[in-house]
């Protein structure tokens, strides 16, 4: 599934094409995502993208309207086609812009979400499509100046959850997702069974910092193409190829040449070092 770092390259991918084009149809082939399609797209005729956002793992077009905000879901990808060309097998929605260009939203098992919000009075702190319910459960942003140890620390107090499943759920931060969380964990020598509430202040320094860079280094990266993601120009991310520990089962460990250790935690796999984390 794409994560923070895949919708972030996204993004930034998408920006310098999309911004300021004029929209002037939308065609919407299989309107049964996750979710039924909006249909305030077939009202888009005439309006610009105004701004290329992201919150958490949700890409945000806004137009002077409102702003679709769309979830990649397991397969989903957008991309940019610098002139019209037929669709194909999964090709389910078409933003066909004056210029004569065209933005795709493909998706192979439709898991992803196209959603609207219509555009209310902003106030200074927050954008308006904000107040989506689907952004009222995540944690603060990873690149956020209040994201650090102490902030980790102060919301975990009391908590016996496991520090892994409790980073997978974003409601500390988002970002964070399965392979992600299992590199931070790493960098930061942090068993990913331990207890939440167990964890030190300094030892969440060094998570909050490891999140941080991982990310980071993904987005670099490109992010990471397990499967299927691809960004907006159609190319492939390559952080698997940086990978320390996900997927590396039985793998010598870079740091101590121990063997990589695989298990399930709920319903998700977690790679670890048994000897580097503690």
């Amino acid at each position: 599934m794409p994560e923070l770092p895949e919708v972030e390259v996204t993004r930034r991918a998408l920006q310098p094409h999309v911004l300021g084009q004029t929209v002037t149809q939308c065609i919407v082939r299989q309107g049964q995502l996750r979710y039924p399609v909006a249909p305030e797209l077939a009202s888009l005729g005439g309006q610009s993208i105004v701004a290329v956002q992201r919150r958490g793992k949700y890409l945000i077009l806004e137009f002077s309207s409102g702003a679709l905000i769309v979830h990649l879901g397991m397969t989903g990808t957008l991309r940019y086609f610098t002139a019209m060309r037929p669709p194909q097998r999964h090709d389910h929605v078409d933003f066909l812009f004056s210029s004569g260009a065209l933005l795709r939203y493909h998706d192979p098992r439709r898991f992803g979400a196209l959603l609207w919000i219509t555009r209310h009075e902003e106030n200074m702190t927050t954008p308006f499509w904000e107040i989506h319910p689907c952004f009222t459960p995540l944690g603060v942003e990873p690149f956020d100046a209040m994201f650090d140890g102490d902030f980790l620390y102060r919301r975990t107090r009391g908590l016996q959850c496991a520090i892994k499943p409790l980073l997978l759920q974003g409601k500390l931060v988002v970002g964070a997702g399965n392979i992600y969380a299992c590199e931070s964990l790493f960098q930061a020598g942090i068993d990913p069974r331990r207890g939440a509430g167990r964890i030190g202040r300094e030892r969440y320094g060094r998570l909050a910092s490891a999140v941080r860079t991982v990310l980071g280094q993904a987005i670099e990266a490109g992010g990471s193409s397990l499967r299927d993601f691809v960004d907006a120009s159609g190319n492939t991310g390559y952080f698997q190829l940086q990978h320390q520990v996900y997927g590396r089962t039985g793998q010598s460990c870079v740091r101590c040449g121990g063997p990589i250790r695989h298990m399930r935690q709920g319903q998700r796999s977690t790679w670890f070092c048994p000897d580097c984390q503690r």
